[in-house]
């Protein structure tokens, strides 16, 4: 059952605010009302891996590299990330949350969606259910959480996002409607830099704006896949599925030609603008991968990919672009025009020390005088391609 109007279905989705800065300032209470902003530290190439509330006021936020957040709050407190810790602080969180429903999915170290269809007569209203969590989260940690219930896993996010921090929000389904009616249309899945102009030009600003737009219009400028599925996100339908255990297990991008391509530069060149998209969104999830993944479609169909596993893991595209072009130069492939081509990442590393070590660059490429945070924090302001790592294209 995935449409909003089933009344059968209660998904929570849990997130725990500014989660980093928070277990910091629980753990030294002088940083308690000051900003504090963990990542890479001030004077290191490095970006913002969280920043507590206080710091984002002064307009701090992941991802932006820590030379922008100096500058715009010099007092703050500058933390290098404690992964370790936080780990074991989730673990806690998630073993809270396991006492409420066996049915959780986790979706990253700090939120999770809950399936909590039927425990209203165990729990109570799925108001009750929300508030319970919340406190059993802050007395086991003393951490707050925001929480979103609704009828689906989208209403849900949106939920815990509408009032943070420390945020109750339960949306009935026949409340959906109203609900998304006057949100921005970037609150949607999905919603980059590109269709967000896309958006912008059609004079689209909100989800009750997207609702009233013409199908044509949309399908003109956003394709009419794309198209469809922000149509469904605006009337709040979407998947109430809650897979326990389920992770992100890869990262991959891939590119169709309008007409199959022969030229290896041409080639070359599009394999850089997709490891640059599958290393940036690896980087803001604090990913690294050890095996790499091309993927080539000739005419007619056939479909071929390769694989390589690295000694480390990495998170920089200039090291996905030159394994993934080596794996299509020095392979077996036939030489025919192609028709698609992509690229991936996986095999995540689990070392909690490397892990810390993805906020802060400076151990990497060191001798580069490109950071990756520089391209990130300019693709973020100006999208892809204004700013790429030079990289030869013999490699």
């Amino acid at each position: 059952m995935t449409e909003a109007q089933q009344t059968d279905r209660w998904i929570a989705h849990v997130d725990l605010d500014a989660f980093y800065a928070s277990c910091e300032q629980r753990d030294n209470p002088e940083y308690r009302g000051r900003p504090v902003v963990v990542g890479a530290l001030p004077g290191r190439r490095g970006v913002v891996a969280a920043a507590s509330y206080e710091a984002r006021e002064f307009g701090i936020r992941s991802a932006m590299p820590i030379s922008d957040a100096y500058r715009r709050c010099p007092d703050a407190v500058y933390l290098r990330p404690d992964m370790r810790k936080y780990s074991q602080v989730s673990r806690q969180v998630f073993a809270v949350i396991k006492t409420i429903t066996p049915v959780v999915e986790q979706a990253s170290i700090d939120e999770a969606y809950l399936d909590i269809s039927g425990l209203e007569k165990l729990l109570g209203p799925p108001a009750a259910i929300g508030q319970e969590l919340k406190r059993r989260i802050h007395e086991a940690t003393r951490l707050t959480a925001s929480v979103g219930l609704g009828p689906n896993r989208l209403i849900a996010k949106l939920g815990s996002d509408y009032q943070k921090p420390d945020g109750l929000t339960v949306v009935r389904p026949d409340e959906v409607l109203d609900f998304l009616a006057p949100m921005p249309v970037t609150n949607l899945r999905g919603v980059g830099r590109r269709t967000s102009r896309h958006f912008d030009e059609l004079g689209i600003r909100t989800v009750a704006e997207l609702r009233a737009a013409a199908p044509g219009a949309l399908e003109q400028k956003l394709g009419p896949r794309a198209a469809a599925s922000f149509r469904r996100q605006a009337d709040g339908i979407a998947s109430d599925a809650v897979v326990p255990g389920r992770a992100r297990k890869s990262i991959s991008k891939e590119r169709t030609f309008n007409e199959d391509v022969t030229d290896a530069i041409k080639l070359h060149d599009q394999l850089r603008e997709l490891a640059a998209g599958v290393a940036r969104i690896a980087r803001r999830e604090n990913l690294a991968g050890q095996v790499i993944t091309l993927k080539i479609r000739f005419t007619g169909f056939e479909t071929h990919t390769r694989q390589k596993k690295l000694p480390q893991a990495t998170h920089d595209e200039r090291v996905l672009l030159q394994t993934a072009w080596q794996l299509y130069t020095d392979s077996d492939l036939p030489r025919k025009a192609v028709r698609l081509i992509g690229v991936g990442i996986s095999h995540w590393s689990d070392n909690s020390s490397q892990q810390a070590d993805l906020f802060d660059s400076a151990t990497e490429h060191a001798n580069d005088d490109r950071l990756l945070d520089t391209i990130d924090n300019v693709t973020d302001r100006f999208g892809s391609g204004k700013l790429q790592l030079g990289v030869n294209r013999r490699q």
